[in-house]
């Protein structure tokens, strides 16, 4: 036990104050008091009789209160003030002011705590100011994204509106404070409508007497305990012209390679069947106008295939008995049917499905995967129904997977890129999705999710 701690100071003190009583109780009892009491009677003849034990105790009581509560204010005071100290703090900190330092020089517990209370104030404080720095920093990316920015509360009321948004709802204007629904209550009816659902959505208004395009998304969640709405306004009209015009760019490039592909051989088979004729020479005619019959019919199946993804239907969900849909799915294509097939119907346009389903396995084949290797499972989660076109071919690079589902893309040589982005245009007319990923083992899936109505379930 070190002598400078609380323990060794209190321990110096409670010996004091013993040695005191002791020399107090000895005082009265023994040296110098009975001596006096003797001195006055006999020289004052004072009749002063000697205290008894009763009266010696009663002395000492007298004699030790006051220094009892002498020595209980010097140990008690620092330990005191400390106290106050660390309530002015805390009743700092729990204001938000971490400026707080304890001046108190001790080299004991109180000092080692207030050393650890001076060390958590100046922690504290730098995080106050990396904060302050950080949300600076987050206001001034927010405050000039070009992105409109509306924060509202759980009563509709814009509790957040960064400056974009304030140039598009309220000509600059702060809007904080107003109440969202009624300020866009004049505005186009696309823009009420996206903002009246909970999902994101893309819409296209008239501004300044030209049509622009925005894309909503919108969040909940809850801030402070309080539940708010977050919705994000960004303008997609140039960045949709941008992929217009490279979308364009594509269709041009790829039907121009095709039509040269077969146009180059049906001219020069022509000036060759032309030249046949001229010098009688009418036995090869014959294969010459069948190859040209033949590049014409596949050109003719190319252009019949961009009309066909161009002019796709909306399709036409009915309720599906399994059985029967996938014993004509089978005249079509070659599969393993894996896993138990779902007992409640599907709900799906048939027609559809069945050219999507015909298409994955037809390129499952031509992956280069074993026919027994490609492999097709049903299963239902929750309101969704999953279907799994699987092979074991080699798979797909990172590059061609972030592709793949594009229009006009494809690896195949002969290919024209529409087979899986008729796939994924069919999966979303249906409010589904499809996704591509390579298997752990080897080979690809091919995943696609149509959501099923409630009577179907």
């Amino acid at each position: 036990m070190r002598l400078r701690s609380l323990e060794g100071r209190l321990a110096l003190w409670l010996a004091f104050a013993a040695l005191t009583g002791v020399l107090v109780y000895v005082g009265v009892t023994r040296w110098p008091l009975p001596q006096m009491v003797g001195w006055l009677h006999d020289n004052l003849s004072k009749s002063i009789s000697q205290p008894d034990h009763t009266q010696a105790i009663l002395i000492c009581a007298a004699v030790l209160a006051p220094l009892s509560w002498w020595f209980a204010y010097i140990v008690m005071n620092p330990v005191k003030r400390l106290l106050r100290a660390l309530e002015g703090a805390v009743a700092s900190y729990r204001d938000g002011d971490f400026s707080i330092s304890i001046a108190l020089d001790r080299h004991d517990e109180l000092g080692d705590l207030i050393l650890v209370h001076n060390e958590l104030g100046q922690t504290l404080r730098e995080q106050r100011q990396n904060l302050a720095q950080r949300e600076l920093l987050l206001d001034t990316v927010v405050q000039n994204t070009p992105v409109a920015l509306v924060l509202t509360d759980a009563n509709g009321r814009v509790a957040y509106a960064n400056i974009a948004a304030r140039h598009l709802f309220n000509e600059g204007r702060n809007l904080n404070g107003l109440h969202f629904a009624t300020l866009i209550a004049d505005s186009p009816e696309a823009l009420r409508k996206a903002t009246e659902g909970s999902e994101d959505a893309l819409f296209s208004v008239e501004m300044d007497g030209m049509e622009e395009t925005f894309h909503l998304s919108q969040r909940a969640f809850r801030l402070q305990g309080r539940p708010h709405r977050l919705q994000l306004f960004r303008r997609m009209t140039r960045e949709l012209s941008r992929q217009e015009v490279a979308a364009w760019k594509r269709v041009i490039r790829v039907v121009s390679h095709e039509l040269n592909n077969s146009l180059a051989p049906i001219s020069s088979l022509a000036h060759s069947g032309a030249e046949l004729a001229r010098r009688g020479d009418v036995q090869r005619l014959p294969g010459v106008f069948a190859t040209i019959g033949e590049r014409a019919r596949h050109l003719h199946g190319f252009i019949d295939g961009y009309a066909r993804f161009a002019k796709l239907p909306a399709p036409r969900p009915v309720a599906i008995e399994w059985r029967p849909f996938l014993d004509a799915l089978a005249l079509h294509c070659r599969f393993q049917l894996m896993g138990e097939v779902p007992s409640q119907t599907g709900w799906f346009d048939p027609v559809q499905i069945e050219q999507v389903l015909i298409n994955l396995v037809k390129n499952a084949h031509e992956s280069g995967s074993v026919p027994e290797g490609v492999t097709l499972s049903l299963s239902v989660i929750g309101h969704e129904l999953r279907i799994e076109v699987a092979d074991r071919g080699p798979g797909m690079s990172e590059a061609v997977l972030a592709q793949a589902l594009l229009p006009f893309y494809s690896t195949k040589r002969s290919g024209t890129g529409l087979g899986l982005a008729l796939a994924r245009e069919i999966s979303e007319a249906h409010g589904g999705r499809i996704a591509l990923a390579n298997r752990e083992d080897g080979g690809l899936r091919v995943t696609l999710m149509l959501p099923q109505t409630a009577t179907t379930m």
